[in-house]
C-alpha cells in the first residue's frame, strides 16, 4: 500500500521551503510585487523634452558584436532572425534571448559605426513593432538597458531620428512609473542608470525629475550593493563586472553632460570604481576571465582587461601593483592564494544578501584552481536561466568543488532564482605557515539535517601542491567531495585521497547555451574527516 504520510511530508516540506524563502524578503518586495502586478500606467505620448548638447564623443567599452545581419542577432550561443513583428515576443523562444534582443547591446558594440544602417532600421522596426506598453521590451529591465544603449549610440555614432527621440522619452516616462522595487538588487540599479541617462540626455523640468529619482536610487544602492572591499553584494563576479561597467558609464556620462549629474553622486562613483576594479582583479584567474561562483559565465560581462582599458581611457586611476600571495576580500567572503604556478580562489562567503539571493548557488566552501596560467579545477558554471532540471542542477552543491552531505545541498536552492535555508560561514581565517598558505572556513548549512552537521574545510597551498582537508561534525550517513577538472587543456595534475575516490563523467557550462564534458574526482568521505591532495611540478 502507498504510504499515506508521503503527501503530508511533501506538503510540509513545500511549506517550510516557502517560509524560509519568504521570511527574508523586505516589506517593499511583498507589497511592491502586488503594486507591480496591479498598477498599469498609461504611456505618456506627449512630445519629448529638448535635448542637451553633449560636450564629448562617447568612448566605448569593448563588446563583441551581436548583429550578424540586418535582421539576424546572436545571443547566448543561438542565432535567430527577427523576421516580423511577432518575433520580438515569441512564446517558443527563450525569454532571456528575447530580452537580449530588446537590450540593443549591438549599438554600443565594437565597430558599431559600420552597422549604423542596420541599427537605424532596427530602432525604426522596434518602435513600429513594439507599441507601448505591451511585450517584453516594455518590461523595466530591458527598457533600462535599451535607453542607455540608444543614448550611447546617439553620442558615439549619429543623432537619433525624431521618432527615436520621441520613443526614448516615452520609454523613460514609462520606466519612471515601473521601477522594480519588488526585485531590488541589480534590477533596480539598472532602472536608476536608465533614468540618469535619460535625465542627462534631455533637458528641462521633466528630465530633471528623472535625474533626481535616478540619483536618489543610486545613492542608496551604491551604499548597499558595493561592499567595503569593492565587491558587489550578490557575490557573482559576472554581475560585479556588469555593474562596474555601469559605474564607468555613469562617470563618462558626467563628462558628456557636465553638471547634469549631482556632484556628490559623481564623487561616490569615482571612489567606487578603483575598489571595484581591484576586486575583479582578485576574482579573476590568470587567463583574465572571472572565477565561477554563483551565477557566472563567460561572454556576458566585459573582461577585466577590457574594463581596465575603459577606465584608463576615461583617465580613472586604479591599482596595478602585483597581487600579494594572500589577497582577502573579507566583506565579500573570498580569499585568493598564489604560490608558485598555482592560483586558488576560495569561497568562504554567504550566498548573497538575504533578501535577494536569486543569483546564488549552493557553493559555500568551494574553490577554483589555476596552474601555469590555465584553469585546473573549476566550478560547474551556468548555461541557462530557464527554470527546470538543468538550471537546478547547475545551482546545486554537487556542481561545485565542495562537499555534499547525505545528498543534500549546503543551501536550499530551488526554482530558477530561489533559496530557502542557506549556509552561514563562520570560523574564517587565513594565514601563512612557512612556505604554505592556509585558508580555513566552516558553515552551518547542514545543521538543518537530522544529525545537525557542520562542515569545515582547510586549504593548504604551496608551490608544489594543494591539500584540502574536510571535517564534519554531527551524525550523517555519507559525505561526498567533488573536484571538477577543467576540460580545456588542463595542466598536469595528480591526486590522492585518504578516502575512497574515483573519476566520474561530468559537465562544465562555461557559457550560456554551451556544455563541455569533463572529469570529476568524487571522494566518498567514510568518516568525520578526510583529505584530498593535488600535486604538480613547476614548469
Amino acid at each position: 500500500m502507498p504510504d499515506a504520510t508521503q503527501p503530508e511530508a511533501a506538503a510540509s516540506g513545500a511549506l517550510s521551503r516557502y517560509w524560509h524563502t519568504l521570511r527574508w524578503l523586505k516589506p517593499v518586495q511583498i507589497y511592491g510585487r502586488a503594486w507591480f502586478r496591479l498598477a498599469r500606467p498609461r504611456p505618456d505620448q506627449s512630445p519629448p523634452p529638448a535635448l542637451r548638447i553633449p560636450a564629448t564623443h562617447w568612448q566605448r567599452c569593448a563588446r563583441a558584436a551581436s548583429m550578424t545581419g540586418p535582421r539576424r542577432l546572436r545571443f547566448l550561443g543561438v542565432e535567430r532572425e527577427l523576421a516580423g513583428p511577432g518575433d520580438w515576443n515569441r512564446a517558443d523562444w527563450p525569454k532571456l534571448w528575447l530580452y537580449n534582443a530588446h537590450y540593443f547591446d549591438d549599438l554600443a558594440a565594437d565597430d558599431a559605426d559600420a552597422r549604423a544602417g542596420w541599427h537605424r532600421e532596427l530602432m525604426r522596426r522596434w518602435i513600429a513593432e513594439n507599441p507601448p506598453p505591451a511585450g517584453n521590451g516594455w518590461e523595466p529591465y530591458p527598457a533600462s538597458l535599451r535607453i542607455v544603449n540608444w543614448i550611447k549610440w546617439a553620442l558615439a555614432v549619429e543623432a537619433l531620428a525624431p521618432e527615436a527621440v520621441h520613443s526614448l522619452a516615452v520609454q523613460a516616462r514609462f520606466l519612471r512609473r515601473r521601477l522594480e522595487i519588488h526585485l531590488l538588487g541589480n534590477h533596480l540599479w539598472a532602472n536608476a542608470k536608465g533614468l540618469l541617462f535619460a535625465g542627462a540626455f534631455f533637458s528641462g523640468d521633466e528630465a530633471a525629475g528623472w535625474l533626481r529619482k535616478g540619483a536618489a536610487i543610486l545613492r542608496h544602492e551604491l551604499d548597499e550593493q558595493i561592499l567595503a572591499d569593492g565587491g558587489h553584494f550578490e557575490r557573482s563576479p559576472m554581475y560585479h563586472a556588469i555593474l562596474l561597467e555601469d559605474v564607468l558609464d555613469l562617470l563618462q556620462l558626467d563628462r558628456a553632460f557636465p553638471g547634469a549629474l549631482p556632484v556628490d553622486l559623481v564623487a561616490t562613483l569615482a571612489a567606487a570604481a578603483p575598489r571595484m576594479l581591484r576586486w575583479l582583479r582578485v576574482m579573476s584567474h590568470p587567463d583574465g576571465e572571472i572565477a565561477f561562483f554563483n551565477d557566472a559565465a563567460f561572454g556576458i560581462a566585459p573582461r577585466l582587461a577590457e574594463l581596465q582599458a575603459y577606465a584608463a581611457a576615461l583617465g580613472i586611476a586604479f591599482d596595478t601593483a602585483p597581487l600579494a600571495e594572500i589577497e582577502a576580500l573579507p566583506d565579500s567572503g573570498y580569499v585568493r592564494l598564489q604560490a608558485g604556478p598555482a592560483v586558488l580562489i576560495a569561497d568562504i562567503a554567504p550566498v548573497g544578501p538575504d533578501y535577494i539571493p536569486g543569483h546564488a548557488h549552493a557553493d559555500t566552501l568551494s574553490f577554483e584552481l589555476s596552474l601555469h596560467g590555465r584553469r585546473a579545477l573549476v566550478n560547474g558554471g551556468i548555461s541557462t536561466y530557464d527554470a527546470g532540471p538543468l538550471r537546478h542542477r547547475q545551482r546545486r552543491t554537487a556542481a561545485h568543488n565542495t562537499v555534499t552531505v547525505d545528498g543534500a545541498d549546503s543551501s536550499e536552492v530551488w526554482g530558477a532564482f530561489r533559496v530557502a535555508r542557506r549556509a552561514r560561514p563562520f570560523d574564517v581565517a587565513w594565514r601563512r605557515e612557512g612556505d604554505t598558505l592556509v585558508v580555513h572556513g566552516a558553515h552551518d548549512g547542514y545543521r538543518r539535517l537530522p544529525g545537525r552537521v557542520y562542515h569545515a574545510r582547510t586549504w593548504r597551498l604551496d608551490e608544489h601542491g594543494l591539500e584540502v582537508r574536510d571535517a564534519l561534525t554531527g551524525r550523517f550517513s555519507g559525505a561526498t567531495a567533488r573536484f571538477r577538472f577543467a576540460p580545456t587543456d588542463p595542466p598536469p595534475l595528480t591526486w590522492s585521497s585518504s578516502a575512497p575516490a574515483a573519476i566520474e563523467a561530468g559537465a562544465w557550462y562555461p557559457r550560456f547555451g554551451a556544455e563541455s564534458s569533463c572529469e570529476v574526482l568524487t571522494v566518498h568521505g567514510d568518516g568525520p574527516a578526510f583529505a584530498t591532495q593535488f600535486a604538480w611540478t613547476r614548469q
